[in-house]
């Protein structure tokens, strides 16, 4: 039987509500958010990765290569494309598989590699497909072929759960129209150094519980195309709205979020898999889990303590933003301190480290100063940035103990400022000022570094999230640009560099500046704050 509706690889990954939406005949004329420009920047920045992937395959392999027309109706490249696999052409870049009307698939891949039995999915991206290491399977971008993979001694597979979805997906229509190699279902990726493939086996037990990608794949899509094809025929529908994660960036949130308030919805408070558990053990709307005994505990929780559930929805219904966990506020404090924050761009480095002095004197003028390249990233001036701010804080921290004075550097969420210090140590080690990776990793795991988040999240509550942009404003903060934010940064940083061929724009070089300048001052800020008499005017929880 024919399924009524074909989807794309990109559902196995998507909110079950939204393929709901998507495939909903009455919500076509619903008004949702605007494209995201940030996201519409990511997507062009992906086409350029992908053309200039091809490009280079195309010197590797000549003629072998056949680039399907991306600019004519989808059935006529499925038809361009299934008549280049039969006629067996090596290298199909841009293909658009026959669809598989059965199956309820549809789509594409960016390049089909010829084995002797069949075709292989090859996959591009624009993000890391390995790391530092050994046992990924890889092959050279000169000779793209499973047959031609090593054991690779320099490099482990990243683990990408999307992307290997996404080959089973291809797989799947290539195994439906009959032209998918055989022996064991095999995909690759090649991404964004662009160098080699590197390939996943499909049937691999590397997914949780033992499975494989194509079992998780085949589990995922089958739910999916339930949920669309109970929208698109008017049936009882297979998903309903909660709140999740992705829902920040999703169009359709507006749509959700109306429906979510209006029934004061359990997922306003916890999200996931804790709000499906509280639904079916009855507890369904914050007003229910506000009436909760705190310490009576109805279904465990991942994402969050019993009772820490039950008193966020209270200050949820208070409308409090923030309530205190603790009697007494605990955060160390030195007679040196010094705010950090550091900014990237995606995973290609970072270009700025920024820096807020207060405290005692050292003989250094307080306040903000910042470290950064402005050549376009990867650059080997990133070295000279970073070199310059070790080594200004080193001297700091020195200075510090010199006089007998403590010291302490802060940050919000470390993640982000250790993946940089050790990837810059490593990266550009031996050159002029630049640490060793044991000198990093001796100062973030010392006592010098405090991770403010951290403290935010044993020491708090918060009902509207924990980021700094939601709790700097409740000590009292404000940033100076309406539009501050880490994806807004990323486009005035291509026009700071001048990345899609224009001249640097050294007014978005300031707006950059003065945006981790006020990051910085926010961390100062809430700092202050947290060790100061205002606590005791702040909710606690014992007394909700």
């Amino acid at each position: 039987m024919t399924s009524q509706v074909q989807l794309d690889a990109g559902v196995v990954t998507r909110c079950r509500r939204r393929v709901h939406l998507e495939h909903d005949p009455t919500m076509r004329d619903v008004p949702r958010l605007p494209p995201d420009p940030t996201g519409q920047q990511r997507k062009a920045d992906a086409n350029d990765h992908r053309q200039a992937v091809a490009t280079a395959l195309g010197r590797f392999v000549g003629s072998d290569l056949m680039e399907i027309p991306q600019d004519v109706p989808s059935a006529d490249r499925e038809r361009v494309t299934a008549a280049a696999m039969q006629a067996g052409v090596p290298y199909i870049w841009g293909a658009a598989l026959p669809r598989d009307p059965l199956g309820g698939r549809r789509g594409g891949i960016d390049l089909l590699v010829k084995e002797t039995t069949g075709y292989v999915p090859v996959l591009v991206v624009r993000h890391k497909v390995s790391d530092p290491g050994q046992g990924a399977r890889t092959s050279p971008l000169s000779y793209p072929l499973p047959g031609g993979a090593r054991v690779d001694p320099l490099r482990k597979v990243r683990p990408q759960p999307r992307d290997q979805l996404r080959l089973a997906h291809a797989q799947r229509q290539l195994q439906a129209s009959g032209f998918a190699a055989q022996g064991r279902a095999t995909g690759g990726v090649i991404g964004m150094d662009a160098d080699v493939v590197v390939w996943h086996d499909l049937e691999a037990p590397t997914w949780p519980g033992g499975r494989n990608a194509l079992a998780e794949y085949d589990t995922r899509f089958a739910d999916r195309l339930a949920v669309a094809s109970a929208a698109a025929t008017g049936a009882d529908p297979q998903a309903r709205p909660s709140r999740i994660v992705e829902c920040r960036s999703c169009p359709w949130w507006p749509v959700c979020e109306t429906d979510l308030k209006a029934a004061r919805d359990v997922s306003l408070v916890v999200r996931g898999e804790d709000a499906v558990a509280l639904r079916k053990a009855g507890v369904r709307t914050v007003d229910d889990l506000a009436a909760q005994d705190p310490d009576a505990q109805v279904v465990p929780l991942v994402g969050m303590l019993h009772p820490d559930a039950v008193i966020l929805a209270r200050a949820w219904l208070r409308d409090l933003t923030v309530v205190r966990r603790v009697s007494r506020m605990e955060v160390p404090r030195a007679d040196v301190e010094v705010d950090v924050d550091m900014e990237s761009f995606g995973d290609l480095g970072a270009y700025m480290w920024g820096c807020w002095l207060s405290g005692q004197d050292v003989g250094e003028e307080h306040g903000y100063r910042a470290f950064a390249t402005w050549d376009p990233l990867p650059c080997a001036d990133e070295a000279r940035s970073f070199a310059e701010f070790w080594g200004w804080l080193t001297g700091v921290r020195l200075r510090a103990r010199a006089r007998g004075l403590s010291f302490k550097a802060y940050c919000y969420n470390e993640l982000a400022e250790n993946r940089w210090l050790l990837g810059s140590a490593e990266r550009f080690k031996g050159q002029p000022g630049i640490p060793t990776v044991a000198q990093v990793r001796e100062f973030i795991t010392s006592d010098s570094w405090v991770d403010l988040f951290g403290i935010v999240q044993d020491q708090f509550l918060c009902a509207h999230g924990k980021g700094l942009k939601t709790i700097a404003p409740v000590a009292g903060f404000r940033w100076r640009d309406p539009e501050a934010g880490g994806e807004n940064s990323m486009r005035w940083y291509r026009d700071a560099v001048g990345m899609d061929g224009r001249p640097p724009d050294p007014a978005q070089r300031r707006r950059l500046l003065e945006y981790n300048e006020d990051d910085v001052r926010a961390t100062h800020t809430l700092r202050l704050w947290m060790t100061s008499d205002a606590m005791d005017d702040l909710p606690f929880a014992g007394d909700l």
